[in-house]
């Protein structure tokens, strides 16, 4: 259970649900989840890829290699150089899949008018620097940290924004559903609006990296010796959690509503909190209390409050508030989604695309190899009776190359699902 003393504990890793806005996220490359070379200056030196190479054109627009090899850089998380030449060649196919897309999509913004003013993009791109929290310099990092420059990322952001505007005017002809189909969808789906029981919760949250402009922990003992000085100003009584959260919490969002987080099932707790915070949550903590224990979450630590607990499942029905207008929404959403799609593949149907990356790969379908890179520090296998193991290493490591890919399949079913 959970102690009601506050302690300077290891870190847990665990999914993170603090929303903070990254820079990685607005880079990004925009899609819609509805995924023989042309000549250049020949092979890159180093046996990677010529980043003047032009990798697709959409209608006469070329997609060099350059933007490719970004975007993937930018996936990857410096993992790149771990993959081998089948898996690169994947990633980079994929990559250009969606940049294709991208690019098909902006043009047809292009035609219908959507595209924002150098004034619009350059407010919005203010508006995100302000919501990611970081300073100029932390900000300026994490663009050469991405190999990203100011004018590309406006570029990136211009084309997202011209299609998001663009799917706004195709879909708004789309209308509300009748009341028969809403209550047709409840009826299908009572399963779905259960109230669980959980707790709605809030958080100061306390990082020991510098992210963001006022952050005053940089390190872990920082970090423990301030969440520790918190939690004990706050459970000797005679400090408002919200003022505090809106004084030192380090994170953006959740410090602009005073601590205010989310709400979560007990199933969640469990799921990604430490082992016992859930039942302490739910089987001792009144309503206003603050959790005794400093939490460790992804990298972070948390001081947490319980806001409001349901202590039962409760079943909603279309008079409970909020449901009808919940249920109108989805109704709404799910045929935005098709209809974006649909639009999309139309669009692409129409296009004249030409993709050499993926004619290269044909053409030459056996100078891909499946063995990832040594890890670094391990010695070449010198040995040369080894056949039967080195035999036994390319299948293994043909095995595992065509798993990664049906991994990779399958993550990207799931966003699309998503």
């Amino acid at each position: 259970m959970i102690q009601r003393v506050l302690f300077q504990g290891a870190r847990a890793k665990v999914p993170t649900n603090i929303l903070r806005i990254s820079l990685l996220a607005i880079v990004a490359v925009f899609t819609l989840s509805f995924t023989n070379c042309e000549p250049g200056t020949g092979p890159a030196p180093d046996g990677g890829v010529n980043p003047n190479e032009v990798a697709a054109t959409v209608n006469g627009n070329e997609i060099k290699m350059e933007e490719v090899e970004r975007i993937l850089k930018q996936q990857a998380r410096g993992e790149e150089s771990k993959l081998s030449p089948l898996e690169l060649a994947a990633a980079r196919l994929q990559v250009l899949d969606g940049l294709i897309r991208q690019e098909v999509l902006f043009q047809k913004a292009q035609a219908e008018e959507t595209v924002p003013t150098d004034e619009e993009v350059n407010a919005e791109l203010n508006r995100r620097k302000t919501a990611s929290g970081m300073s100029q310099e932390d900000w300026d990092k994490q663009l050469t940290e991405t190999g990203t420059t100011e004018d590309s990322l406006k570029d990136t952001l211009k084309k997202e924004m011209a299609i998001n505007k663009l799917i706004e005017k195709i879909t708004g002809k789309i209308e509300p559903p009748k009341d028969s189909e809403i209550e047709a969808f409840y009826t299908g789906n009572k399963e779905a609006f259960k109230a669980r029981r959980g707790a709605q919760l809030a958080a100061i949250v306390i990082d020991p990296r510098k992210v963001a402009e006022g952050d005053t922990t940089t390190n872990e003992v920082e970090a423990q010796q301030r969440a520790q000085e918190i939690g004990n100003r706050l459970l000797r009584g005679g400090s408002d959690f919200a003022t505090v959260a809106r004084e030192f919490s380090e994170d953006p969002q959740t410090r602009a509503r005073g601590g205010d987080w989310r709400y979560f099932t007990e199933e969640e707790m469990r799921q990604v909190f430490p082992q016992g915070l859930a039942e302490y949550v739910m089987n001792e903590a009144e309503n206003g209390d603050i959790v005794p224990q400093a939490i460790p979450f992804e990298g972070r630590i948390l001081i947490l409050k319980v806001q409001q607990k349901k202590l039962k499942d409760e079943d909603q029905t279309l008079e409970t508030q909020g449901v009808r207008e919940q249920i109108t929404k989805a109704l709404i959403d799910s045929r935005k989604q098709l209809l974006s799609e649909s639009y999309a593949a139309v669009a692409m149907s129409d296009a004249k695309i030409e993709n050499f990356l993926a004619r290269k790969v044909i053409d030459n379908p056996n100078e891909l190899s499946g063995a990832r890179p040594a890890p670094q520090g391990e010695p070449a296998n010198t040995n040369s009776g080894s056949n039967a193991n080195t035999a036994e290493s390319n299948t293994e490591a043909a095995a595992n190359s065509e798993n990664a890919n049906a991994e990779s399949d399958a993550d990207e079913a799931n966003s699309e699902n998503e």
